[in-house]
């Protein structure tokens, strides 16, 4: 097997994240995460039957001393929920878990979040260890230490920053991934490239069709270099006081979205996460242009990339501006001036921009 590609994320808890084929198979690599003798691996009812046996399996080869359980929910955003993690916390109590007992997120992002907020509140911290399983927790979700659960109110407003003590993402697990999930993971991935890199985006309009047909080469590199980005700036900005906000590019209108629609992406009768990112990052992109900040040209060019990578653009039928817009208003990006939204000046270029006044948004929502 190749040496993973690695990428350090610096600053007063440090951690690495690998990259590459074979990695939950790896024992040795998944045993050297965990400081001591009690581990809580926490998987979905997706992920579960295709990797849980497999990882228990290479862990327990590695270290047979260690004492392990499982906490397994149904998958979904739907399940980000306070109960399961009360329910997770039971399993760490369950297992005995001791100051020095690790959490494993075996899944995509919903996973993650939930174990990484269990491992934050147990016993005051205790470490989690990332194992993504999907291209979007991959670039986004496994990396920053940003952990939380959803309320009926909105998404992630119950959560704590707890850094991983490293992520380990195994990209074999992207050939069972369906092609939606896919898709929703590449939405993350031009963000990086709408935010920090113009240039980043011309490579992913050259590597489109490699990336939508999963060459390891390929979705490798936009990994490394999505992750990179995103390392560089959780260390300038760890708890998400100025530059680290740049990362919700889109995810102020997504995340209405999606609570608007009660997080249900995963039944198939609304969007996912990745995708309500993709129409939002389109919509701040027309903001910006609507408010002079950026040419139109830049909207129809990301707009194109979206929808060349098999991703929506537009806002679901049904959904009302206004309703939105209240939505809006509870997300954690809002502040004392209004509204608060990631905008550019142009491709690659992004910033903050405070008391957008509610007309302007809601004109950009009307137009869909």
């Amino acid at each position: 097997m190749n040496a993973p590609r690695k990428v350090e994320v610096s600053g007063e808890a440090g951690y690495s994240i690998e990259i590459g084929p074979g990695l939950l198979a790896d024992g040795a690599r998944l045993a050297r995460a965990l400081r001591g003798r009690h581990a809580l691996v926490v998987s979905d009812g997706n992920v579960a039957p295709l990797y849980l046996d497999g990882a228990l399996a290479a862990l327990a080869e590695a270290k047979p001393g260690l004492s392990v359980a499982t906490f397994t929910i149904p998958p979904g955003e739907h399940e980000k929920t306070l109960e399961r993690f009360t329910e997770c916390l039971h399993a760490l109590s369950e297992l005995g878990a001791t100051r020095d007992a690790t959490v494993l997120a075996l899944g995509g992002g919903v996973v993650g979040d939930l174990a990484g907020f269990a491992a934050a509140c147990w016993m005051r911290g205790i470490d989690c260890v990332q194992l993504p399983t999907t291209l979007l927790a991959m670039v986004d979700s496994s990396v920053g230490g940003k952990t939380a659960v959803d309320l009926p109110s909105g998404k992630n407003l119950v959560g704590a920053f707890h850094p991983p003590r490293a992520v380990i993402a195994d990209t074999s697990t992207l050939r069972t991934l369906p092609d939606r999930e896919l898709r929703a993971g590449l939405a993350e991935v031009v963000k990086y490239g709408a935010i920090f890199d113009a240039g980043f985006l011309d490579w992913l309009e050259s590597h489109a069709d490699a990336l939508l047909a999963r060459d390891d080469a390929a979705l490798a590199e936009a990994i490394a270099r999505s992750c990179a980005f995103k390392a560089d700036v959780v260390a300038r900005d760890p708890y998400e006081r100025g530059d680290r906000a740049m990362l919700n590019f889109g995810h102020t209108f997504g995340h209405a979205i999606e609570t608007e629609q009660g997080y249900a992406g995963t039944t198939g009768d609304g969007l996912n996460h990745g995708e309500a990112v993709a129409v939002g990052m389109v919509l701040a992109a027309r903001l910006s242009a609507a408010l002079g900040r950026a040419g139109a040209a830049d909207a129809e060019r990301l707009q194109r990339l979206l929808e060349r990578l098999g991703l929506p653009v537009r806002i679901p039928a049904g959904l009302d501006p206004q309703a939105l817009l209240a939505r809006m208003r509870l997300d954690k990006k809002a502040d004392a001036s209004g509204l608060r939204f990631v905008l550019w000046d142009r491709a690659g270029a992004a910033r903050i921009v405070s008391g957008v006044a509610d007309e302007q948004v809601l004109a950009v929502l009307r137009e869909g």
